[in-house]
């Protein structure tokens, strides 16, 4: 530990030093340029709708272009680290002191009456935390042994301590975490907000994911997919090793001015089938022709880590060259650096039921904490010294909770250690984006089986994420199949104790 502050003061005094003044007034004169430009086209634009009511709307043809939400929010960009399989809240974060002395006992029935689970059959015996805890900074919040970095830094967050769902399977809960529904068809997150504010890079994309673990979680592309949105506001799936996109280089045989005449000819055929039908989806066409030829050139660069400095390289972890959460975290500074929108990382590998050592609560499960303890923490740290904390949100979190009870089948123990799902308390945490510091909201009962005060939904948490980035969730809002959608479906509050 002392090595990693030894190595978190160097790197924060490098990154002062980085900041020259020819730095600052680069930096200072392309933002304001970026600003005026910005106001200079949708201007031009607003004014072209009119002009050319019968022709194609130019505003439409770049939907990703820079747009104003209902009021000022504090966040302008979101990193979202999700964990799926469902990490157990018992082993990190909600110290329940009372669980342990109930260790290896029968589970009351109290606690098993109406309630169904994924697996649990019969009468399982409790599990005590399988982990140490101390209170950490000045907000003394409880963090586990799992994460001795990220304890170094539990001021900067705020943690929702009694989250719930009504989801107890992993794809309907990821979908329901990461799209408002358990069912296929709707937006995730990530469109909705890009649709709402559209992009900052008109190089990049404005909704990039990363994954890890070595799959992609259980629902599928559909977490990040755009639903009944049009298809350019759903996530691009970047990698980590190898080309960040597949088929981004130019086939042999063709330059890059060979395609870009191939593409403007294939917009005007687009162009003139817009004017005809007027379907959005022709206008997505055009605009996703575009953004490819674009970033054959932005991705690679922004993509590439190699040339980081070693120092980031330490404060990550990381390793160039292979596919890892380190390798996504250090991916997603780079990308919002860049003016990406929303970046979410999947790190598949959390579901711990005890059949096996890998998913064992008290041998997988810690590997699997070693793995982000490092990286997510030096994101934080990293944001914050580059002055991005501030106006980007990052969330981190599963898809449901784990329960106090050891998991079992046909009423037989696991060959190790494990914890069913669990629906009724589980935790997520946020920093930065206008998030207060050092807070921690919400309560479950003494061994944390349900929320005793401050829960929230999954809807009370997007509603949170939208008003942080500028949306009043009621009024964000799709026009499809007769009636408006929204991401909060008819639901949702904001959790006004942790802004």
């Amino acid at each position: 530990m002392k090595d990693f502050d030894k190595l978190v003061n160097e790197a924060y005094i490098r990154q002062l030093q980085a900041e020259t003044r020819r730095h600052f007034l680069k930096k200072c004169v392309a933002g304001i340029g970026s600003i005026a430009l910005g106001g200079m086209m949708a201007s031009c634009m607003r004014s072209g709708n009119a002009a050319n009511a019968e022709g194609v709307d130019l505003n439409a043809l770049n939907p990703l272009l820079p747009r104003a939400p209902h009021f000022a929010g504090k966040a302008k960009n979101v990193i979202y680290l999700h964990m799926a399989g469902a990490p157990s809240q018992l082993e990190l974060f909600d110290y329940k002191p009372a669980l342990q002395k109930l260790h290896n006992q029968p589970c009351p029935e109290s606690l098993l009456a109406g309630k169904t689970f994924a697996f649990i059959r019969g009468v399982p015996k409790m599990l005590g935390p399988q982990a140490t805890f101390q209170q950490y900074g000045q907000s003394g919040a409880w963090v586990s042994d799992h994460l001795p970095h990220f304890s170094k830094v539990v001021d900067e967050v705020s943690f929702l301590k009694a989250v719930h769902t009504d989801q107890f399977n992993h794809g309907p809960a990821q979908l329901f975490m990461h799209t408002g529904s358990a069912r296929l068809g709707r937006p995730s997150i990530g469109s909705w907000v890009t649709y709402g504010l559209g992009s900052e890079n008109s190089n990049l994309p404005g909704f990039v994911v990363l994954t890890s673990g070595g799959k992609t979680p259980d629902a599928g592309k559909s977490v990040w997919g755009s639903g009944f949105l049009p298809s350019v506001y759903q996530g691009v799936q970047c990698r980590s090793k190898g080309d960040p996109v597949l088929y981004i280089a130019d086939p042999e045989g063709m330059d890059r001015d060979l395609k870009r005449n191939a593409i403007d000819a294939i917009n005007q055929v687009n162009k003139e089938e817009f004017e005809t039908f007027k379907d959005p989806e022709t206008l997505s066409r055009i605009a996703q022709y575009e953004m490819a030829y674009k970033m054959q050139v932005a991705v690679p660069e922004v993509m590439d880590i190699n040339n980081e400095p070693e120092y980031i390289h330490e404060l990550y972890g990381t390793k160039p060259g292979q596919e890892s959460f380190a390798n996504n975290c250090l991916l997603a500074r780079k990308l919002v650096e860049k003016g990406v929108r929303f970046v979410q990382l999947f790190d598949w590998g959390w579901d711990s039921h005890g059949t096996n050592p890998s998913d064992s609560i008290d041998l997988g499960f810690r590997n699997k904490c070693r793995e982000i303890d490092r990286p997510m923490t030096a994101l934080l740290m990293d944001l914050k010294q580059r002055g991005l904390l501030e106006e980007t949100l990052v969330v981190w979190g599963g898809e449901f909770g784990r329960t106090p009870m050891q998991e079992n089948r046909d009423n037989n123990d696991m060959p190790f250690l494990g914890r069913d799902h669990h629906t009724d308390a589980y935790t997520i945490w946020m920093a930065g984006g206008g998030i207060r510091n050092g807070v921690s909201y919400g309560e479950t009962d003494e061994i944390g089986f349900a929320g005793v005060s401050g829960r929230s939904s999954v809807h009370d948490v997007h509603a949170t994420m939208l008003h942080l980035l500028g949306f009043d969730h009621e009024k964000f809002t799709y026009e499809f199949q007769g009636r408006p959608f929204r991401l909060t479906d008819v639901e949702g509050t904001v959790i006004k104790d942790i802004i």
